[in-house]
């Protein structure tokens, strides 16, 4: 038995019958709709990944702008803003950093480890279809007076339903992934050899697989305890607390663990050498994902430290390291590894590290913020700090996501994105993050309180923070809408790219640009974790 798809070789169905050019629109359109290929699955997550992006820092910028004037309201009703400020998140959450990171794994990992084709394809292409269904079925049912705090009680239990059916794709695509990594490796491939962001990718994939689930769970309550009796969760006001905790932190570190193996590959290649840090890099991938634990938990693990003993506040502080301070150390052992191989060997310059390295720096942003927030003492819970600390990660994330575009890009479509433009828009979508980021913590230390944009005020310039957030929100829709517009027209009709542009160490890029449907000619045998570089002159001496 196996786990490939044997049957569906590459759904490409001619195009010479029928009418010319709408017969081949129609059969293009159902071999990407049906297809098993799955570099095709994988690109359907980031494209739509990416148009979500920019829709979410749109209603972003929104929000940021009714908090500049905290007297009134000048863009939006007051009953959307409830409503707006959990569809925001959900959008970000669940519909940019999951599947953009998800996506762009399901793309490149069965390439790295030699697999001809990604393990139960099928599935994977059904979930990818679940979550786009249940994503607009989540948007839809909001637009309609739905989800938290919505007016209008069908429209939230079909709230309820979309985001099960979302969640249930995503958990699907990941179980395929994680699958692949440890059926389908060529020979000679152990997991002690595997590439960064094949590790990662597993280390992440579980921690999807053990999270999401807890979210289904908690969702199923919901929805009967609204549909039925209203009595246990609190109705419709109830939803968005209770599902509050799979839209911070830690779980949103969970959807950005996959980032960790994107720098940790660029990085090694940028570096001209194998990396002297590998093992290090593998045990922080790992670490990092401990946030899942936290996750599980549905509870945030705060240190209050009031009125205690001694051993009463190292009581505390244990389970506040071990679920808010692994990942944190996680992170950093990441990002340190990476600028430490950069360091020890001959760093050349390569576009899509900017945005994937800033990328990893703002999730570490995120990250320590959290750590600081469940500090009691700091006096933070309530404030918009958290929002801060959710827009670093999922936003560091997203610019993660977009250097692994920029980077594997020419084996997805065989055509290289523009350098420079890399290098800017990795810089515009740095500086959109952290004025989206930064400024909040600021407010949230002055006590502006979170999920509300009118009747509040304290001493110093509010407005500046508030307008420098929803700047920051305007500057990240532009970046991702300038990168569709580049990627389009590169991916489309830019300078074709060679088999091994970046002069790579790992087995996908030892076939053609674009790879092939079925990946290899023939399952290779490795016996290093750079299979590649041991081909190439001198590559035993690097």
């Amino acid at each position: 038995m196996t786990t490939f798809d044997t049957h569906a070789a590459g759904s490409t169905a001619s195009s010479a019958s029928g009418p010319g050019a709408l017969s081949a629109f129609v059969s293009g359109t159902a071999s990407w709709a049906t297809t098993s290929d799955h570099k095709k699955i994988g690109r359907l997550f980031i494209v739509v990944a990416l148009v979500v992006a920019a829709g979410g820092a749109v209603i972003g910028a929104f929000l940021g702008f009714e908090r500049i004037s905290a007297t009134g309201y000048s863009v939006l009703d007051r009953d959307m803003v409830v409503q707006l400020n959990n569809l925001y998140r959900i959008l970000l959450a669940f519909g940019v950093a999951l599947p953009l990171l998800l996506g762009v794994a399901i793309s490149v990992v069965p390439l790295q480890i030699g697999a001809k084709s990604i393990a139960f394809a099928r599935m994977a292409l059904f979930g990818f279809w679940m979550w786009v269904g249940g994503l607009v079925v989540v948007v839809w049912s909001i637009a309609a007076n739905g989800g938290p705090g919505g007016g209008e009680s069908k429209m939230v239990d079909l709230f309820l339903v979309g985001l099960v059916i979302a969640v249930s794709g995503a958990i699907a695509a990941a179980i395929s992934l994680v699958t692949t990594v440890l059926t389908n490796r060529a020979p000679g491939m152990t997991l002690s050899r595997v590439p960064l962001l094949t590790w990662a990718s597993l280390t992440g994939g579980f921690s999807i697989i053990l999270t999401l689930p807890v979210v289904i769970g908690t969702t199923i309550y919901l929805y009967v305890d609204h549909h039925y009796g209203r009595v246990a969760f609190g109705g419709n006001k109830g939803v968005g607390e209770w599902l509050g905790w799979s839209l911070t932190q830690p779980q949103t570190y969970v959807f950005a663990a996959i980032g960790v193996g994107v720098v940790a590959e660029v990085a090694a290649v940028a570096s001209g050498r194998r990396h002297p840090m590998r093992a290090i890099l593998l045990v922080g991938s790992g670490v990092l994902t401990v946030a899942a634990i936290g996750a599980a938990t549905q509870s945030q693990h705060v240190v209050t430290w009031t009125g205690t003993s001694g051993s009463d506040k190292i009581k505390e502080l244990i389970p506040f390291l071990i679920f808010n301070g692994l990942p944190v150390l996680g992170a950093l052992i990441a990002l340190g590894g990476c600028a430490l191989g950069l360091a020890k060997g001959k760093p050349r310059v390569m576009a899509p590290l900017v945005p994937a390295f800033l990328g990893l720096g703002m999730v570490l942003a995120g990250m320590v913020g959290h750590l600081v927030s469940q500090f009691g003492p700091a006096g933070l819970a309530g404030t918009v700090f958290e929002e801060g600390e959710f827009n670093y990660v999922i936003y560091g994330s997203l610019l993660m996501g977009m250097g692994a575009v920029a980077y594997w890009g020419p084996k997805l479509w065989g055509r290289s994105l523009p350098q420079s433009a890399v290098f800017g828009l990795g810089t515009l979508g740095f500086l959109g993050t952290v004025l989206a980021s930064l400024p909040l913590y600021v407010a949230g230390f002055a006590n502006q309180p979170a999920g509300i944009v009118d009747g509040f005020s304290y001493g110093g310039p509010q407005e500046l923070w508030n307008a420098l957030a929803a700047i920051g929100q305007a500057l990240i829709a532009v970046t991702v809408v300038l990168f569709l517009l580049t990627a389009l027209r590169a991916f489309t009709a830019g300078e074709a790219a060679g088999d091994d542009p970046w002069d790579a160490q790992t087995l996908e890029w030892s076939v053609s640009s674009p790879a092939p449907h079925d990946n290899f000619a023939s399952v290779p045998s490795v016996s290093s974790a750079e299979p590649l570089l041991d081909l190439k002159p001198a590559g035993s001496d690097q």
